[in-house]
């Protein structure tokens, strides 16, 4: 009989460290409350022993993700209990993220790698081209089981969850309160923001982009501390998880159990390939050895990984019992929270889709260090279009700005206009300092709601900008995006200030690469200088944008946010 060796946990690489090689890379309805069964249950793992008949015993190294880890180590003590086989396979457990980054640089020897989706194998790749090498040599065989991706929520407020129908649109919306999970870490979030992008409006890429804003805005350190949050929480809410983490959050039978919601409008699944790690010489190698020793074992070791993977695939009840469904996505499952039914969903993913969104996202959630600075000149009191002066649309649109970012982003308030401060164009309002400071926050606000007896006098925009670069240069923080941002509904009207071309001299004197400083200038109203912004947008590396309406400000706060991979050549 062989011998095994139960799941361990590997001895895993500093996460920041694995997460900053990848970033360098991709910087790329609830159904009825019925339907949920209240049935739970936990089967520990299996364990044979040694079969003191084997004169040898092979040795079987499988890497697998964490979720699915469990539910192979009760089959690999199975399938060394066969007393036909002379074999002890050890299932390691380690998140696909870590395996990714090792295995592309070369480091992970195990004979085979089970993560939950094919996109991590698509990020590998894109992982050793970074590294100058090559694509690892592996084979990539059948998925061993499949999970769609859900939303878990509290199941004391399951009823609530189910007063409207749970969706993606929703999410979209902003209607669904819904946290998100690293997706540079789990592979569930980040197909779920595939599936959020097909149902975003394929004419207004802002929507899917103001989604992911959102979305960022706070983001969790792993899936564990999501449910936690959502468990903890005072109002319904959800995360973006998949049906296989839910089962083990529940069958570890917590304090309170969550729900799986499914969402009325599809969904998408993960996938779990089993992927051999060896070359393809590997078998003829050990037959080659096989032929040399006096003691042939009864398989060889390629062999008896054929087999065990033969194995996983006819384990169908223990992988139910661990919450997967079959690779096509069908089976039932009898797990508290789950429907017993599989729902609807795609059968493959687009992995470039998913890289092209994790790149986008990677930009999105760099934390900022921002200097907002705020043209408050007379002609902010003008009316726009809709009867509201300029500056009362400006203010709803920096309130909602305001609710999208992070309190890990920095954020400074300058104001601006003709001799605001003695013989100074601009005045410093607050500091930049982090807006999960509560205090520092309300400052801000309340210098938002001020603005209007602010206002008075022309446009100092030159003298400001150069000042504004200036001060966010001397506090830089190498850790963070370092820019300003200016609002202005107008021109430089400063007749004893520089002019543009004295402005873009000094910024080209005081350019550093090593402390860019980028300056995104924001334009609204008839009256500004579209192509000066840009000048200076461009001497900054920064961008220049242009709300025709002051009503679309808010529109161009998203793209301002959104584009910063692409500056400074925006479209």
């Amino acid at each position: 009989m062989g011998r095994h060796s139960e799941a361990a946990t590997a001895k895993q690489p500093g996460r920041k460290l694995i997460l900053s090689i990848i970033g360098a890379v991709v910087v790329v309805g609830l159904v009825s409350s019925g339907v949920f069964l209240w049935v739970g249950g936990y089967l520990n793992p299996l364990f044979a022993s040694a079969d003191a008949g084997c004169a040898e015993t092979e040795q079987l190294a499988i890497v697998a993700d964490t979720s699915i880890a469990p539910a192979l180590t009760e089959i690999a003590a199975k399938f060394d209990a066969d007393p036909d086989r002379c074999v002890s396979t050890e299932i390691t457990a380690q998140d696909s993220a870590d395996t990714a980054a090792v295995v592309a640089s070369g480091g992970e020897e195990a004979d085979a790698w089970i993560p939950e989706s094919s996109v991590w194998l698509d990020r590998m790749n894109a992982t050793a081209s970074s590294l100058g090498q090559s694509p690892p040599e592996i084979e990539v065989r059948e998925s061993i089981a499949s999970s769609p991706v859900v939303f878990a929520g509290a199941a004391t407020k399951a009823t609530d969850l189910a007063a409207e129908p749970v969706s993606w649109s929703r999410v979209l919306g902003g209607t669904l309160p819904t946290i998100l999970p690293d997706p540079e870490a789990s592979a569930a979030s980040l197909a779920g923001l595939l599936a959020l992008r097909g149902h975003s409006s394929p004419d207004d890429p802002r929507q899917f982009a103001g989604a992911m804003i959102a979305l960022s805005k706070s983001i969790p350190a792993s899936t564990g501390a999501a449910f936690g949050t959502v468990s903890a929480a005072q109002e319904p809410a959800v995360v973006v998880t998949s049906e296989a983490q839910v089962a083990a959050y529940n069958l570890d039978e917590p304090a309170e159990a969550l729900v799986a919601a499914y969402p009325v409008d599809g969904t998408v699944s993960l996938d779990y390939p089993f992927v051999r790690m060896s070359t393809p010489d590997d078998a003829s190698a050990d037959a080659e050895a096989d032929a040399a020793s006096e003691e042939t074992p009864i398989a060889t070791r390629g062999e008896l990984l054929d087999a065990f993977e033969a194995a996983i695939h006819k384990s169908t009840k223990t992988l139910a019992a661990a919450g997967f469904r079959a690779p096509d996505g069908t089976g039932e499952l009898d797990i508290v929270g789950l429907g017993a039914e599989a729902p609807s969903a795609t059968a493959a993913l687009d992995g470039a889709a998913q890289l092209e969104i994790l790149r986008a996202w990677s930009v999105l959630t760099l934390r900022s260090r921002m200097l907002a600075v705020i043209d408050v000149s007379g002609s902010m009191e003008e009316p726009a279009e809709n009867g509201l002066r300029r500056i009362d649309i400006f203010q709803q649109a920096a309130v909602g700005a305001m609710q999208k970012f992070s309190g890990e982003v920095e954020l400074g308030v300058w104001v601006f206009s003709t001799a605001r401060n003695g013989d100074l164009d601009y005045e410093d309002l607050s500091p930049i300092a982090p807006l999960g400071d509560a205090a520092h926050s309300q400052e801000i606000a309340g210098i938002i709601q001020s603005l209007p007896a602010r206002l008075g006098g022309a446009t100092g925009l030159y003298d400001t900008t150069l000042a504004a670069v200036q001060r966010v240069r001397e506090t830089y923080d190498p850790e963070k995006v370092n820019s300003v941002l200016l609002f202005t509904d107008g021109k430089n009207e400063d007749e004893n200030g520089i002019d543009l071309e004295t402005l873009l001299a000094e910024l080209a004197k005081i350019d550093d690469p090593t402390k860019p400083v980028p300056v995104i200038m924001i334009g609204f109203g008839p009256d500004t200088d579209l192509a000066a912004m840009q000048r200076i947008a461009q001497a900054t590396k920064g961008a220049a944008y242009s709300a025709s309406k002051p009503e679309d400000l808010g529109i161009v706060l998203v793209d301002a946010l959104s584009q910063r991979s692409c500056r400074p050549n925006c479209g």
